[in-house]
């Protein structure tokens, strides 16, 4: 006999859900992020997928990627964020 499912939470009612659950919202956590300064020079940034998924979800942070024209790679758990807008070349 399966075991009964917990009853939802109310509070969770108005936040969107995505695949992985409710979709968190901490927009300075992504603020701080793409206000650093390897983001302002056009440099490279890494953040681990679960926190992104963790602290903006993972739609959101893709969002702000394309909002601002960078790139972003996901390769063993890690997002490569390429902030700038220049063409992509992968060599090997």
């Amino acid at each position: 006999m399966p075991l009964p499912l917990p009853a939802p939470d109310a509070n969770l009612k108005s936040l969107p859900v995505g695949p992985f659950g409710p979709a968190p919202t901490n927009p300075g956590w992504a603020a701080a992020l793409f206000d650093s300064r390897a983001a302002r020079k056009g440099g490279i940034l890494r953040r681990a997928v679960r926190d992104v998924d963790r602290e903006i979800g993972r739609a959101a942070f893709l969002d702000e990627v394309r909002k601002r024209g960078f790139h972003c790679l996901e390769c063993a758990g890690q997002f490569i964020i390429i902030c700038n807008a220049g063409q992509i070349r992968i060599v090997c």
